[in-house]
């Protein structure tokens, strides 16, 4: 005798299942705008870069994995039959969906993106700083006019590309904003496959600066995509402080 299915035997499962999504879709979103609400109230372009860099590919991670997993349960809200076979088709196929979604958004925001942050990273860098003095633009000093406003350890730490500084003076009042920025941290472009991956992973001083020659530095690049490898050899410039010494022995 043909057993009767009752087609609304899993109907708490099927309303769960699409509540649990919707909420996720919810949550999802919420973080999406949370994150561009912030960057909207944000009016310090050095702050605005400092979020970007640090938090955009992350948020935007978490919000597609959440949007995902509303996905397969949305996916398995349909249900009227199930069976021990059934059951493990739909987690097997559930499950592998979602992991191919979930590889392609993360190639994308690895490979892809960066290249979208990056151009947005150098508008924020670069635009002009207003003065809180007088309300004007200031200016944004040349490597050779900001060391008169950085430290020993600053320059050393420029010297080395670790950190890079950029100075920008209200030249009407004399004010002066020093910002911080990674010397090296952020990607290139892989001359090998073209994508955003290309980062510095070693350096070593060849030659350390004296008083009467540059020095030299090695920086070891390595893709993180293709595994391409290349080296570069920079040149160290002696500091701020031996230059003005020399001059004032003059």
């Amino acid at each position: 005798m043909e057993e009767i299915v009752d087609p609304h035997q899993y109907d708490a499962w099927n309303s769960m299942a699409k509540n649990i999504a919707f909420a996720a879709w919810a949550i999802a979103i919420l973080i999406a705008l949370y994150h561009v609400v912030r960057l909207a109230t944000m009016n310090d372009a050095k702050t605005k870069y400092d979020y970007i860099n640090r938090s955009e590919i992350k948020t935007l991670w978490i919000a597609s994995v959440i949007l995902v997993i509303g996905c397969c349960f949305y996916a398995n809200a349909n249900i009227v039959e199930l069976n021990p076979i059934w059951i493990f088709v739909r987690v097997f196929t559930t499950f592998a969906m979602g992991l191919i979604v979930a590889l392609i958004i993360q190639n994308l925001l690895k490979f892809y993106y960066p290249f979208f942050i990056e151009k947005r990273l150098k508008v924020l860098r670069y635009k002009p700083r207003v003065s809180p003095k007088t309300g004007k633009a200031m200016k944004l000093l040349s490597e050779d006019e900001e060391d008169a406003y950085l430290d020993e350890g600053m320059q050393a730490e420029e010297n080395v590309f670790s950190i890079d500084y950029d100075v920008w003076k209200d030249e009407e009042t004399g004010y002066v904003k020093i910002e911080r920025y990674s010397g090296h941290l952020h990607a290139l472009q892989c001359p090998e496959c073209n994508y955003q991956t290309f980062k510095v992973v070693r350096e070593e001083i060849l030659k350390t600066p004296s008083t009467i020659e540059e020095g030299e530095l090695l920086k070891h690049f390595q893709c993180g995509y293709c595994g391409y490898k290349a080296k570069k050899t920079v040149t160290l410039r002696m500091s701020q402080k031996f230059e003005e010494s020399s001059a004032a022995t003059a």
